[in-house]
């Protein structure tokens, strides 16, 4: 795998991950209404969804989005159903001021959940890993340490872009203090969520 690959790799997934979209949103809701620790936990998830979906493209299966069509439109409901949960939820919640957040781990796999569940039901990096990757790398002939390359990469380039949106969520964050603008917060970030829940389910 030459230089130029990897190079042209992480260009892609730069722009995959940069442009707007339900894993974005996610994380920026996830660190407005919990803090950027949180929003961590989504971001390890989205990262493991883009990596089963590279395994699937590299061992050929890119058919499943055709064959199992049905079979991702549940993933996708469901995906989206969490999302609007989520967005309820953090609507509902308590207004507590930022300095008084607990900084605990409890939904940390819920958190996870969510992010995998984004990317799985996303049909951008569907198309991305099934139709765009396969046409500027031969996956047929990556050995083990082209696929350890290019999961790394994408590893690292996902976490770096989406952590920066998260950075910025949770710096917007720290200048509410009250519980009224707190609970302002909280709303918008539950609109966030509930939105990109709808957007998934629209297009399923």
């Amino acid at each position: 795998m030459s230089l130029v690959s990897i190079f042209s790799l992480a260009i892609a997934l730069f722009v995959l991950a940069a442009t707007p979209g339900p894993g974005v949103f996610a994380t920026i809701s996830r660190s407005l209404a919990s803090g950027f620790i949180p929003s961590l936990s989504v971001i390890a998830g989205i990262v493991t969804g883009d990596i089963i979906f590279l395994l699937f493209a590299i061992m050929g299966m890119s058919f499943i989005a055709q064959a199992m069509g049905n079979f991702f439109i549940v993933v996708k409901i469901i995906g989206a159903a969490y999302l609007i949960f989520l967005g309820i939820k953090i609507w509902k919640s308590k207004p507590v001021p930022v300095q008084q957040v607990k900084r605990g781990t409890k939904n940390k796999y819920g958190n996870y959940l969510s992010g995998l569940v984004i990317t799985l039901s996303n049909p951008k990096v569907i198309l991305f890993y099934c139709g765009f990757l396969p046409s500027f790398l031969e996956l047929s002939h990556l050995g083990s340490i082209d696929i350890c390359i290019v999961a790394f990469t994408i590893s690292i380039v996902l976490s770096s872009v989406l952590t920066f949106y998260a950075y910025l969520a949770n710096r917007a964050r720290m200048f509410f203090s009250s519980p009224h603008s707190v609970k302002r917060l909280n709303r918008t970030a539950g609109i966030v969520m509930i939105a990109t829940g709808v957007a998934i389910a629209a297009k399923s």
